[in-house]
């Protein structure tokens, strides 16, 4: 409940840019487009979805926020994109909450849904919250820093890749590892990838900020974390740039059609929000809520048409530009922010 109230309370001062102000598509004059051939669909874990985008992990384990996953799950449902719930673990300690995370698949029976463990997590347990929610899919989530600042936090980080090889043999779903607002380098992907992954969400700096939010609920002082991580989209290229047979997810900080359509032309397979669409649907409601995915999906479709991208697939290989401190990040990583740019139009 705490996590809840301060997400929605985080005000400018706790943001940090994600990144994407410093990429930008090549405006093409000539799409040979018409409106109604642009298709934004997409398969993510086998199933299709209206868009490439994902309400991400916020909630659940209490009975007061059982409702918010109930308005999120009837969102994904009407708007046909996917959905994951929060962290399981309050739901395999205390049984009387398991209903909170339920309701999401009793709300949106045929929908993409995935459960939600810490990756240090046992496979028993994992099947737990996989078969409490009927998920297609389980995001294992790395959340060091957010742990050091919380009060009742972990702080043993030793044996995770292990751990995650072994459940990705011994789960009977996908398995996606999610960063939680710190993202993720080219050195980790990588070693995921060789530990078995297939699904990464980089979720990088620039979203929802726990060092912020353990701050307030009183946590062990970490203001000196505020500003720390990868920002997302600098996580995003240096994942894509690993070069590997692997689905990316960027989240962290998307706020915008703009946003989710510059993910996807780096490289991402899926986009995902949590802050701003809790905030939209506890302040103005689920009605507004199915609004502002509606206008979020017709305005990827738009940036889609004036880059000349009919799918997907083909905004995935549209040209963009990447300059500032992005650019510079990138080139001092020895990472070439040119081929980006050469790509035709």
């Amino acid at each position: 409940m705490e996590h809840i109230k301060y997400a929605v309370e985080l005000d400018s001062e706790d943001d940090a840019s994600a990144g994407f102000e410093d990429i930008s598509f090549v405006h093409n004059a000539l799409p040979e487009l018409r409106y109604d051939e642009v298709d934004c669909s997409c398969i993510f874990m086998g199933k299709k979805l209206h868009a490439p985008l994902m309400i991400n992990a916020i909630t659940g384990g209490h009975a007061g926020v059982a409702e918010i996953n109930r308005g999120l799950a009837r969102v994904a449902a009407e708007t046909g994109i996917a959905m994951a719930v929060g962290s399981q673990r309050a739901a395999l300690d205390d049984p009387d909450v398991r209903s909170t995370f339920a309701v999401a698949r009793e709300e949106n029976p045929k929908g993409l849904l995935l459960a939600n463990l810490n990756a240090l997590c046992t496979p028993e347990e994992a099947n737990q919250a996989i078969e409490m929610i009927g998920a297609d899919g389980i995001q294992l989530h790395l959340n060091a820093g957010q742990e050091l600042v919380m009060r009742e936090g972990e702080t043993n980080f030793k044996g995770i890749g292990k751990n995650i090889e072994h459940l990705i043999k011994n789960l009977p779903v996908p398995v996606l590892v999610k960063e939680v607002g710190f993202g993720m380098s080219r050195e980790v992907v990588t070693a995921l990838f060789e530990a078995g992954v297939r699904y990464i969400d980089v979720s990088g700096r620039g979203g929802t900020n726990f060092a912020a939010i353990e701050g307030r609920r009183g946590g062990v002082a970490g203001m000196h974390l505020k500003k720390w991580g990868i920002p997302t989209a600098i996580s995003l290229l240096e994942a894509t740039s690993a070069g590997l047979p692997i689905n990316i997810v960027a989240s962290g900080g998307l706020r915008s059609s703009l946003d989710m359509a510059l993910a996807l032309a780096a490289g991402a397979s899926l986009t995902a929000i949590a802050g701003p669409f809790l905030k939209v649907l506890v302040e103005k409601g689920e009605d507004r809520l199915i609004s502002l995915v509606g206008e979020l999906i017709a305005g990827l479709k738009q940036l889609m048409l004036l880059t000349g991208a009919a799918n997907v697939q083909a905004l995935m290989g549209k040209p963009i530009i990447i300059t500032g401190y992005t650019a510079e990040w990138l080139q001092r990583r020895g990472i070439d922010v040119n081929l980006y740019a050469c790509r035709q139009i």
